[in-house]
């Protein structure tokens, strides 16, 4: 039975957004180049939730990063900053052009994103602490009665942690409503399939035991995790929520995906050839989309 609580949702602003991910994975790569290695499968299995967070869903201003009133958002998944920074200078918390020294001696720009950096609400990359730190948030903002959103993205092997389980029966025991988990589900860790070094399934099974309300989608597909975001109960309701995003690691390039070699990796001038080539070709639909919406 459908949701009448559901908002529409714009076919053109499905269009922008998607397009929107093809260019932040375009730039990403150009970037790879010039710094010389780059987290690119990661940061590509979550490019889709980053762009509908930043550039649709969160309430947030690139010109007051700090108002009171702002969603929270924490990448638990560190490793993927670059991915995360690219998204924050396109939104314009910062000139893009600061990112060329992305992890070169002397940035502010590590490899892991840190406070300090405008729209980064905490220093992460040790995983498994993501969750619990948006819980802080959470629940200060459940004592103060406000109704802002607080986001955690982490990646599926973070779910091997057991602090991260802590925060999960942390949260449901405190009623956090506000608090959202979006877990990338790309089942490739570092080591090799997640399957084969710690199985989480069913993870939807086990959240529910919990106590969370649960929402399970193509984390590719836009429209997919758009409409999970307009499913989710009321920030003061009493059940946190998890959106499990099926994702490829390295998405968008057929060399990449499911490949632990692109968990790191640098890129020679033919290689960044290559990727952007096999980028145009995936994305080509959506830019003739996007093209013909512009014209």
């Amino acid at each position: 039975m459908p949701n009448k609580n559901r908002k529409a949702i714009a076919a053109d602003v499905v269009t922008q957004l998607e397009y929107k991910a093809y260019e932040l994975r375009r730039k990403l790569i150009l970037l790879t180049g010039k710094i010389g290695g780059a987290h690119i499968g990661g940061s590509f299995s979550m490019m889709e939730a980053i762009v509908a967070l930043y550039f649709h869903y969160l309430a947030i201003d690139p010109k007051n990063p700090k108002m009171e009133s702002r969603d929270i958002f924490i990448l638990s998944k560190g490793h993927a900053g670059i991915g995360f920074c690219l998204a924050l200078a396109n939104r314009g918390f910062f000139p893009e052009e600061e990112l060329d020294s992305f992890n070169q001696t002397g940035s502010h720009f590590a490899i892991h994103p840190e406070r300090g950096i405008a729209g980064v609400e905490a220093s992460t990359g040790s995983l498994g602490h993501g969750l619990g730190l948006a819980l802080g948030f959470a629940l200060a903002k459940k004592m103060d009665h406000r109704k802002e959103r607080v986001v955690a993205l982490l990646s599926d092997g973070e779910m091997c942690e057991g602090s991260v389980w802590e925060a999960v029966l942390a949260a449901a025991h405190n009623k956090l409503g506000s608090l959202v988990m979006l877990i990338d589900y790309n089942k490739m860790s570092q080591d090799g399939p997640l399957k084969e070094i710690m199985d989480i399934s069913p993870l939807d099974e086990k959240l529910r035991a919990f106590g969370w309300n649960v929402h399970e989608v193509d984390g590719h597909s836009m429209i997919e995790i758009l409409m999970a975001f307009e499913q989710l109960p009321k920030p003061l309701s009493n059940k946190p929520s998890a959106i499990i995003l099926n994702t490829i690691k390295g998405k968008g390039i057929p060399w990449m995906e499911n490949s632990v070699t692109w968990h790191y990796g640098g890129l020679d001038s033919e290689m960044e050839k290559k990727a952007l080539r096999d980028l145009d070709k995936y994305y080509k639909p959506i830019r003739k989309a996007f093209e013909e919406l512009k014209g």
